[in-house]
């Protein structure tokens, strides 16, 4: 063999070898993420295509906006659960709240549900019941209670526990500048937040153990037992850890994508951390969890695409308006909302909820307030992550999947929606349940951009 034949003949086994090097990096990742879902009728590539192509760009356009890019919310809740509770100290955990004069006036009125016509309207009326007789004949204490009654009604309603919006603590934070990203925040006090929702509010018993615990030692050898109890589950406590682990999987997708790759004097550069990825989705690096993960994040996109496609009613009633105050923008944003809705609509393979709680009515009522309290204990984990970003953003999108659950199973009232003529109807949504929903969307929507992302630089890595 001559050397120039030698030679090219090295160069094409290494060719070969970086080939399928690459080949396996994306394969060992995304093996499983092909197909027909879970307890679904639905496949990954149609999600794919439905999201990448119709939702995501509308999407991204109606967060720039005014109305949903500032969010109301408490990051100074005491935790709960812990004493041992400290703060971060990373700067990049640091969230910088709005001063007054960057908040559009039309958000800090209560009446940002309803056009500035309607909304004098409704003062007006307001005024006129203060002046009623059977309004002036009620106690002090009677109205005390009546406002309670109202409050504990709403509360019955959600999936997870809201800020105090009037709480002098609650502060406007504009979302767009305070990015969820990679903070650095991780370890045993990251761990911990994942530990007591996986352990103590999934419906788990502890003799079950779950897969890669970083917290429990010899887990990865429990994978086969925790997915036979899995399987054993009924479908509701499946589908809600299949929540839970795809709203992780979410979250760690968006710290892969939005990672701190170099920092000098004069910039810092974001971008795909493609190791940091492998380390958290690979089959191999994750003994086989990686994957079932990002189908588990597929489940989750098909919940909160379901709710936004039943909530138009909602948005369709005449008195609702996108309000800030400025008009011409507010009446655009609302058409632009509507046009995503009517598409989120159209999908063709939207989930079943009527198969949840729809067994015995006694056992499914029972089932359904087990569901619904477990949920909001998580919601209150939120307030023990010591990183204030992370915080930030799992206070907005657990919030968010609640109000999804919310509208997942108030059916009756929304579809009375279109025949109530009143300002009030039985089912309703505050602002900080709004901006979350659609801002939670938002990031299981980037989150499965991404991996198509995530999917080219796999395939392009070289050994």
């Amino acid at each position: 063999m001559t050397m120039k034949s030698f030679i090219l003949l090295a160069v094409l086994v290494t060719s070969v070898h970086t080939t399928t090097a690459a080949g396996s990096a994306a394969h060992r990742c995304f093996c499983q993420v092909t197909g027909t879902l879970d307890d679904c009728a639905c496949d990954v590539e149609t999600i794919d295509s439905f999201n990448n192509k119709e939702i995501f760009p509308k999407l991204q356009k109606l967060l720039a906006s005014d109305y949903f890019r500032f969010y109301k919310v408490n990051l100074n809740n005491p935790c709960p659960f812990w004493t041992d509770h400290s703060q971060c100290g990373l700067k990049y955990c640091a969230v910088k709240p709005c001063t007054p004069g960057e908040v559009p006036e039309g958000l800090k009125s209560s009446s940002y549900k309803y056009s500035e016509a309607a909304s004098q309207d409704i003062e007006e009326c307001e005024k006129a019941e203060k002046l009623g007789a059977v309004n002036g004949s009620l106690s002090e204490e009677t109205r005390q209670a009546l406002q309670e009654w109202k409050k504990h009604d709403d509360e019955s309603d959600r999936f997870c526990m809201l800020d105090d919006e009037d709480s002098p603590e609650s502060q406007y934070v504009d979302l767009l500048l305070n990015p969820e990203r990679f903070t650095g925040y991780k370890g045993p006090e990251a761990w911990r937040i994942w530990n007591s929702i996986y352990e103590e509010n999934c419906f788990k018993p502890y003799s079950v153990k779950r897969p890669l615990n970083p917290l429990a030692s010899n887990s990865g050898d429990d994978g086969p037992g925790f997915y036979r109890w899995l399987e054993g589950l009924c479908v509701e406590k499946r589908a809600f850890f299949r929540l839970i682990s795809g709203l992780h999987a979410s979250i760690n997708i968006h710290l892969s994508a939005r990672y701190l790759l170099d920092e000098n004097w004069f910039e810092l550069k974001w971008g795909h951390n493609v190791s940091e990825f492998q380390l958290r989705f690979d089959e191999e690096l994750t003994e086989g969890e990686g994957p079932k993960r990002l189908r588990n994040l597929y489940f989750l996109y098909l919940i909160e695409l379901r709710a936004l496609a039943k909530i138009l009613p909602y948005f369709e009633h005449p008195t609702f308006h996108l309000y800030t105050g400025q008009h011409t923008q507010d009446n655009e944003n609302k058409k632009l909302l509507l046009e995503l809705l009517h598409i989120a609509k159209s999908f063709p393979l939207h989930f079943d909820e009527t198969a949840l709680f729809a067994g015995n009515k006694k056992e499914a009522t029972k089932l359904k307030d087990d569901f619904k309290l477990t949920f909001k204990n998580i919601s209150r984990i939120m307030d023990c992550v010591e990183c204030f970003k992370c915080r930030l953003w799992g206070k907005l999108q657990t919030q968010g999947l609640g109000t999804a659950l919310k509208i997942l199973f108030s059916e009756r009232q929304i579809e009375a929606i279109p025949n109530t003529s009143n300002t009030n109807p039985s089912f309703q949504l505050s602002r900080q349940e709004i901006v979350s929903l659609f801002n939670a969307f938002g990031r299981i929507s980037t989150s499965i951009r991404e991996l198509e992302n995530f999917r080219s630089l796999l395939s392009n890595l070289k050994q």
